[in-house]
């Protein structure tokens, strides 16, 4: 569970792209449910695909893809899903035989734009609808990402921090979805670590920064009582 140390749950580089490319639980900074992962995303000439899995945690309960799913780009172009295998289109749903039972299914878009460094998923619906904000799409960013999140959950606050703010400082800029859940690591961080300077440092910057979504991490962070 590394990249979900602090990871936000919202309410209710990749230069030149490759194609032929595997992203294997790529990083995100926003997701709205709670146990829904992206094992991988596949990348080639003829569509992008994304194997999903998601966990029921009560008795009873039941889980659709609505037809209106979309891949959603850094300039906002939608990409419209193309197909669903392995889960019922709503108002059908998979209803599941016991607490803990898990669900394999796969989305499958058109091919994704070139120059693409991170995109959204997002389903659009009325109610119980399903998001991941900034998907990373770039290994090697994915690979620090993972080392940063390794030392943090391994008693290494200290290296964490400083790994995730040589990744901010690396990425400055770059307009990456991720930037505001760098920004909370380091901040989380820096508290924990006793360093009330450097928290307040990136606080600011994060308000500043112009990040994707920045408002929804600084909420997360206000309502942990975390404000500078």
């Amino acid at each position: 569970m590394r990249r979900f140390l602090f990871v936000l749950l919202l309410p209710g580089f990749l230069s030149g792209y490759i194609y032929g490319q595997l992203f294997l639980q790529p990083n995100y900074g926003l997701k709205s449910h709670e146990t829904l992962m992206i094992n991988k995303i596949e990348a080639t000439s003829k569509g992008v695909t994304f194997y999903l899995s998601v966990t029921n945690k009560i008795e009873g309960g039941s889980f659709c893809a609505d037809k209106n799913i979309f891949m959603i780009y850094p300039d906002g172009a939608r990409s419209k899903i193309v197909s669903a295998t392995g889960i019922p289109v709503c108002p059908d749903a998979y209803k599941f035989r016991t607490a803990g039972e898990s669900l394999d299914f796969v989305l499958a878009f058109p091919p994704l734009k070139q120059g693409t460094k991170w995109i959204d998923l997002v389903e659009d619906c009325s109610d119980n609808c399903f998001s991941f904000y900034g998907i990373t799409l770039d290994n090697e960013l994915n690979r620090k990402i993972d080392e940063a999140f390794f030392l943090a959950e391994n008693e290494q606050p200290l290296k964490a921090m400083i790994n995730f703010i040589n990744i901010a400082d690396a990425n400055d800029k770059m307009n990456l979805g991720i930037e505001g859940l760098l920004y909370i690591n380091i901040i989380k961080l820096a508290e924990e670590t006793e360093n009330p300077g450097r928290a307040a440092e990136w606080y600011r910057r994060l308000k500043t920064s112009g990040a994707p979504r920045a408002s929804a991490y600084l909420k997360y962070l206000n309502d942990q009582g975390i404000k500078y």
